[in-house]
C-alpha cells in the first residue's frame, strides 16, 4: 500500500456495472513522478527510461503506478508480490507466484488524462482520446468508420465530427482491446450499436465479431475527452 503521506494522483470516476473506471491525473508533478517510478519494478523503470520524450515516460510512469496501487488493494498483495505481464497483441495481466490472477483490467492514457478500468472477472477494455484536432481527420473517417458510420456523421463542423468520431472510435478501441486481438479485427468492419451512434449512451449489446458473447458499452465521454469501456457481462 502507499504510505499515508503520499500523493495520491487517482479518483473514482464511474461505475459501469461490475466495472469501475478510475480518472489518472497525468499532469507534470515532479514529487508524484518520483513517488511512481519507486514503485515500478526495475523491467518498468527501464522501459521508463527508453522514452524519447518526457510526455509519454510521465504518462507510463504515472499511469502503471496507479495501475499497481490499485491492484495491490484489490488483491490484498505487496507491491513486490505482484507482477504485471502482457499477452500478445499487448492485453496485459496480472500475476502472483507466478499464477495468473482472475482480476480483469485495462488501462489508457491520453494527453493529461488516463483511466483504469477494473472488474471482477470478464474481457475488460478502456480507452480515451483527448478532444484536440487531427489534421488526418478525413483518412480516419475514411479508414476506420464502416459506410453507414460515415454517411451518419454528416457534414456537419469539424469540431461537431471531431466529436462525433471520436465517440465511435473509443468505443470501438474498448472493444478491440478487452478482446486482445489487435489489429486482426479491422476498425472498419466494425460498427457501433445504432443506438449508441443516436445518443444512447450505453447498453448491453450482442456484436457479431463475438459471437454468444453480450456486452455492456458505455460512453464516457466528457468536455475534456472521449472515453469508453467496453466488458463482457455473459456467455450464451
Amino acid at each position: 500500500m502507499l504510505a499515508a503521506t503520499s500523493k495520491i494522483w487517482w479518483s473514482p470516476f464511474r461505475e459501469v456495472g461490475d466495472a469501475v473506471v478510475l480518472h489518472v491525473d497525468l499532469t507534470t508533478d515532479a514529487d508524484r513522478e518520483a513517488q511512481a517510478l519507486a514503485w515500478l519494478s526495475d523491467e518498468e523503470r527501464e522501459r521508463c527510461s527508453r522514452f524519447l520524450y518526457d510526455g509519454p515516460r510521465r504518462r507510463f510512469a504515472l499511469c502503471r503506478a496507479a495501475l499497481r496501487a490499485v491492484l495491490c488493494d484489490r488483491l490484498g498483495c505487496s507491491n513486490r508480490e505482484l507482477a504485471i505481464g502482457e499477452q500478445e497483441f499487448g492485453k496485459p495481466y496480472a500475476a502472483l507466484g507466478g499464477e495468473m490472477a482472475t482480476i480483469s483490467f485495462n488501462v489508457s492514457h491520453s494527453g493529461d488524462h488516463g483511466l483504469i478500468a477494473y472488474a471482477p472477472d470478464g474481457w475488460l477494455g478502456v480507452d480515451i482520446e483527448e478532444r484536440s484536432a487531427r489534421r488526418s481527420l478525413r483518412e480516419l473517417i475514411e479508414t476506420t468508420l464502416t459506410p453507414v458510420e460515415r454517411e451518419e456523421l454528416g457534414s456537419g463542423s469539424d469540431q461537431q465530427r471531431l466529436h462525433s468520431f471520436l465517440k465511435l472510435w473509443t468505443i470501438k478501441e474498448a472493444f478491440i482491446k478487452a478482446i486482445g486481438l489487435g489489429v486482426s479485427i479491422s476498425m472498419s468492419e466494425l460498427e457501433v450499436p445504432a443506438a449508441m451512434r443516436h445518443g444512447t449512451t450505453g447498453g448491453v449489446f450482442d456484436l457479431p465479431q463475438t459471437p454468444g458473447v453480450s456486452w455492456r458499452l458505455e460512453d464516457l465521454g466528457t468536455e475534456r475527452f472521449a472515453a469508453a469501456v467496453a466488458h463482457e457481462v455473459g456467455s450464451k
